[in-house]
């Protein structure tokens, strides 16, 4: 596998533009990109990072994002339109890989995210994007969280606490917040976020991409008991997508490769060339709790097009 290393030294960037996934209706999908996501199986060795052969599990022309696995790694749910007209969550096995519809509802789901117990799951739903539950068979779980913005993304920290990306408006920029539920109390962390929000293995610190004007996006982390926000490193070149794999080292895409750091160290190291498997413009990453998989949401290489 190819091991050289790339500095994660960045030139002066503008902040980076909100994605169509963080809009609702049929204006946001005809603006989201026709994304696949495709499944690789992963081996996690102290000295390497090993990516196999990946196969586009979802075969849909239109939108397929947002992964996000199940506590036993036996699938992974994802938010996907398949009549155009909405969007709503999904699952694929990921023995037989077969899709089934999970949610049905008159309004768009987004951002599948596993609950605390992880017996239910949380989406961004409707035009409000306030947070609802789910079982996961797609039974109604009810109203998890409405906040005053409208939410982007979201992370649980606990049963009572979450962090949440929450939309700017005219000049006034993203913002993390952290909710307490037993309070209803939101509390600002930062500004200038991007849209990666996860949780570190083991920590349970939550980190998040830093993207201010004028300066280098970092990768930076929130103590969840101090609310103490620190940075880890430098975000890759042209990336702004994350997963943490459980052995503690993040892995994010560029173009048709993968890079991997373990923090504390300065350099991301290229751990796959996926070109060769019909992938282009990586984005979104989720790693298998068990280390085992990796989904990778990307555009399906046109004829031609060189995969890095």
């Amino acid at each position: 596998m190819p091991s050289h290393a790339v500095r994660p030294r960045l030139p002066v960037v503008a902040a980076v533009p909100l994605l169509a996934s963080c809009l609702a209706g049929p204006l946001a999908l005809a603006q989201a990109p026709a994304t696949e996501i495709f499944l690789a199986p992963l081996t996690l060795r102290p000295d390497a990072i090993s990516v196999g052969a990946a196969v586009n599990v979802t075969n849909n022309p239109g939108y397929d994002n947002q992964p996000a696995f199940l506590p036993d790694s036996s699938g992974f749910l994802f938010s996907s339109s398949r009549d155009g007209q909405q969007t709503d969550i999904y699952r694929v096995d990921v023995a037989s890989r077969t899709v089934t519809q999970v949610t049905r509802t008159p309004d768009n789901e987004y951002s599948p995210t596993i609950m605390p117990g992880g017996t239910t799951f949380s989406t961004v739903r409707g035009a409000e994007q306030r947070l609802w539950a789910f079982a996961l068979d797609g039974t109604d779980a009810g109203l998890a969280y409405a906040h005053d913005g409208l939410i982007g993304y979201h992370a649980w920290l606990s049963p009572s606490s979450l962090g949440i990306f929450v939309l700017g408006s005219g000049t006034t920029p993203v913002t993390l917040q952290v909710v307490d539920l037993d309070t209803r109390q939101a509390m600002r962390v930062e500004t200038h976020i991007g849209r990666s929000l996860l949780v570190r293995p083991r920590s349970g610190a939550l980190t998040f991409v830093h993207r201010a004007p004028g300066a280098p996006p970092t990768i930076r982390e929130m103590d969840p008991s101090t609310r103490q926000v620190s940075i880890l490193g430098e975000m890759l070149p042209g990336s702004q997508d994350l997963a943490w794999a459980p052995d503690g080292r993040l892995v994010a895409g560029q173009r048709a490769k993968l890079f991997a750091w373990q923090p504390g160290t300065t350099d991301w190291t290229e751990v796959a060339d996926l070109g060769a498997s019909g992938l282009a413009a990586i984005s979104r990453l989720a790693i298998s709790p068990d280390g085992r998989w990796i989904a990778i949401v990307a555009e399906p290489a046109r004829a031609g097009q060189a995969g890095s």
